[in-house]
C-alpha cells in the first residue's frame, strides 16, 4: 500500500509555534520595541550635536598638573599686583616729599628775604593829539592819532631782593573801554630799596571815537576831570641773593585822573593796585 503524502502545511514566520520551553514568537520582541524607542529618545534634534566624553575624562577635581599651572599664576598675579602697588605707593610718597620740600624751602625764603610786592605810580602825564574842540561833523568823525609820554614810578622796597624787569611787556591808556594808545615798559634791573622814574611813550593810530563819546570827553574836560585807565603786564625775574627764580608776570592798573588832555595836563586823582601772577 502506498504511503500517503500530506502536503506540508506552509506556515509563516508569523504563525509559526514555538518549540517546547521557548517563547511564543510575535510580530515585534519587546526587547527590539524598547531598543527602537530609546534610540528615538537619543536622536538628536536637527542642529544640535551630542558629544560624549569619556567617563575616565570627566574630572571633578582639576588633575595634579592644572592644580600646579593654577597656583603658578595666582603667585604671578599677586606680585604683579604687590609691584604696581608699591609703585604706587612709593610715587605718592615721593611727590608727597616734593610737596612739603617746596613748601618748606618757600617758607625758608620768606621768613630769610621777607618779600614785599613793589609800588608803582603815574607821576606825570603828557597828552598830545586829542582835538577835541573843533565842532563840525566832519571833524567830529575824524579819526584821532594820540601821543602819551606817562612818567612812571617804580619803588622796589625789598632790602634782599632785586628785580628783572624783561622784555615782553605791554601798556595801555584806555578811556571808557576805547583803548587810545599803548607802548612797552622798559628793561632793567631794579636793585633793592631802589625807586626808579622813567618816562615811556605811547602812541595810537586811527582812533575814532562816536559823537556821544566825543561829547563826554568835552564835558569831562570842561568839568576838569577826565578818567582814564592804564594797564601795565610786564614779565620779571626776581633774584633772591644768588637764586634768580622763573619769569612771573605782574599786572599793573592804574586809575587816573587829569584836567585836561593837553601837553600840560595835571593829575587830579590817581591810584594804583599790583596783582602778581606767578605762573
Amino acid at each position: 500500500m502506498a504511503d500517503r503524502v500530506h502536503p506540508a502545511r506552509s506556515t509563516s514566520a508569523e504563525e509559526k509555534t514555538a518549540a517546547p520551553g521557548e517563547p511564543a514568537p510575535t510580530s515585534r520582541s519587546e526587547s527590539s520595541l524598547s531598543q527602537e524607542s530609546f534610540a528615538e529618545k537619543l536622536k538628536p534634534p536637527p542642529g544640535t550635536y551630542v558629544i560624549q566624553v569619556p567617563k575616565d575624562q570627566i574630572y571633578r577635581v582639576p588633575p595634579p598638573e592644572n592644580a600646579r599651572r593654577l597656583q603658578a599664576y595666582t603667585r604671578r598675579a599677586h606680585r604683579r599686583r604687590c609691584g604696581f602697588c608699591c609703585c604706587l605707593a612709593w610715587t605718592a610718597a615721593l611727590l608727597l616729599f616734593l610737596l612739603v620740600a617746596t613748601a618748606a624751602a618757600a617758607g625758608i625764603l620768606y621768613l630769610v628775604f621777607q618779600p614785599k610786592i613793589p609800588k608803582y605810580s603815574v607821576d606825570g602825564l603828557s597828552v598830545k593829539g586829542f582835538n577835541l574842540s573843533a565842532a563840525t561833523a566832519a571833524a567830529n568823525l575824524a579819526a584821532l592819532s594820540p601821543e602819551f609820554d606817562a612818567t612812571v614810578r617804580a619803588d622796589n622796597p625789598n632790602e634782599k631782593i632785586g628785580i628783572y624787569y624783561r622784555s615782553g611787556s605791554s601798556i595801555s591808556i584806555s578811556y571808557d573801554g576805547v583803548n587810545l594808545c599803548h607802548g612797552v615798559w622798559p628793561t632793567f634791573y631794579q636793585g633793592k630799596r631802589n625807586v626808579t622814574v622813567f618816562q615811556t611813550a605811547l602812541t595810537g593810530s586811527g582812533i575814532r571815537l562816536s559823537a556821544a563819546m566825543r561829547n563826554a570827553l568835552v564835558t569831562a574836560q570842561s568839568r576838569r576831570k577826565v578818567p582814564l585807565e592804564i594797564n601795565l603786564a610786564v614779565p620779571v625775574r626776581v633774584k633772591f641773593g644768588a637764586v634768580t627764580t622763573w619769569t612771573i608776570t605782574v599786572n599793573v592798573r592804574c586809575d587816573v585822573t587829569v584836567d585836561k588832555l593837553t601837553v600840560d595836563s595835571r593829575i587830579v586823582s590817581k591810584s594804583c593796585s599790583v596783582k602778581v601772577d606767578p605762573f
